[in-house]
């Protein structure tokens, strides 16, 4: 959806491989995680901007919120984003993910719900339940409403 080089211009911090940051952090702009992070995550600015990017082989332990979220790593806790969400094939989420937009690839694994945020102006979406699932391979959630 979004290319590579919009994605790069607008990073301004970084949290580099071998590196753990153990408490929680606040940013503005643009984060890449390829290290460990153990703590929230949360852009300031809120629905306004603000991009998350997590590498391959960064972590985060801990509630994540960003307006734009492209996940290659791994991800322990609740995410919001208040924008887009992007799980690249190798992405690993363990917690609740909210999402007003979502892209998923083949092979991504979210173990917990997930729930679509409408669209400002749109009717307030319905009561879901949670109704845990165990298929074949994986841990499923399917979500009815109540």
């Amino acid at each position: 959806m979004f290319g590579k080089k919009a994605i790069a211009q607008e990073i301004g911090s970084l949290i580099g491989a071998g590196t753990t940051v153990t408490g929680d952090i606040s940013f503005s702009g643009g984060l890449r995680v390829d290290g460990v992070v153990r703590g929230a995550v949360c852009c300031g600015e809120g629905e306004k901007g603000g991009i998350l990017v997590i590498s391959e082989h960064g972590t985060i332990e801990g509630e994540v919120r960003a307006s734009h979220i492209v996940v290659s790593g791994r991800i322990q806790g609740p995410v919001h984003a208040a924008v887009l969400i992007e799980l690249q094939p190798k992405a690993r989420v363990q917690g609740d993910v909210q999402y007003r937009a979502l892209e998923m690839h083949h092979g991504a694994v979210v173990e917990g719900l997930m729930v679509h945020i409408p669209a400002e102006g749109r009717a307030a979406a319905p009561k879901l339940t949670a109704v845990p699932v165990v298929a074949a391979r994986a841990e499923t959630t399917i979500v009815k409403q109540a």
